[in-house]
């Protein structure tokens, strides 16, 4: 926390994601704050909640007395236009100062300095968002790992899973996908990773740590693998293709996601597939941290 409060109007930009929370402030062009700590205790299904959630985030990171002159959120869970209404109302209510909330993904966009195109992330889960002509939000996938998040690191395990089942139903060995799977999840053989999957408290963060073991098997030799990733791929290239059809403007697609931009094999198969299913789109990894967006978000509340 700073000492005293800074001169000039406080633009605050917050991205909260499912592990950690960022938050930066600026007076015109200085930074005041660079603030990271963890997201526990993020509630974006009790907007009041929420709101307070917030308010303490910034009590927390804000120099003493200092008050935002405008405020931008990107918010983990927020799926839906109207719950993120509801908490910007709640804030607003508690701050006295504008504020604007959204989803984390439609960070992504304006941090890369865009006006419109898509924010598609890939890390523990998956989702892509965009908006129509008339500003109204899309939001495709993010559906969790047991039904979707298909191309992040989840759904990726589970897909691998499944390609390790099939091919023990079909008499072959094991191979380099199976072995590291079976190694990763300290289980004996194949058939007893039904189990292990099943035994997940928290699904999306149990079964997402070990998607390194099926870029390794990939590495490996492994074609159960490879045909994962690919799979994977173009799973993600078919959000940006839903966005498309729903008549969203997706010449940019801005990348983020620790797993899609960590795993070079997985970027590759998604843009890959991204020009078969909608040609002309422009893939583009998200090079500045998210929370960029959400400043440049608040910066337009003024």
């Amino acid at each position: 926390m700073q000492d005293s409060p800074p001169s000039s109007p406080l633009v605050v930009g917050v991205d909260v994601g499912g592990t950690k929370t960022h938050l930066r402030a600026l007076a015109g062009d200085h930074v005041v704050v660079d603030h990271v700590r963890a997201s526990s205790g993020w509630r974006p299904h009790d907007p009041a909640a929420a709101a307070h959630w917030l308010v303490a985030l910034l009590r927390e990171a804000l120099p003493a007395g200092a008050r935002p002159a405008a405020l931008a959120v990107g918010a983990h869970a927020c799926e839906t236009p109207l719950q993120c209404a509801r908490i910007r109302v709640a804030l607003q209510e508690l701050l006295g100062a504008p504020a604007h909330l959204v989803g984390d993904a439609e960070l992504l966009v304006p941090a890369a300095g865009l006006d419109k195109g898509v924010g598609l992330v890939a890390g523990t889960g998956s989702v892509a968002v965009g908006r129509l002509p008339d500003g109204a939000p899309v939001q495709v996938g993010g559906w969790g790992a047991v039904l979707g998040d298909e191309g992040g690191a989840a759904g990726l395990v589970r897909e691998a899973a499944r390609a390790v089942w099939a091919a023990h139903d079909r008499g072959d060995a094991p191979d380099a996908l199976a072995h590291g799977l079976i190694s990763s999840f300290g289980v004996p053989e194949v058939p007893a990773l039904g189990a292990a999957l099943e035994s997940a408290a928290d699904v999306s963060a149990e079964w997402g740590r070990h998607a390194p073991v099926v870029f390794a098997a990939a590495a490996d030799g492994s074609a159960l693998a490879r045909s994962v990733i690919a799979g994977a791929g173009e799973n993600l290239a078919s959000l940006v293709a839903r966005l498309a059809a729903r008549g969203v403007v997706v010449d940019d697609v801005v990348v983020a996601g620790g797993t899609v931009l960590g795993q070079p094999a997985l970027y590759e198969a998604f843009a890959d597939a991204l020009g078969a299913a909608v040609p002309g789109a422009r893939p583009q990894p998200l090079t500045v941290p998210p929370v960029e967006g959400a400043v440049a978000l608040a910066r337009s509340l003024l």
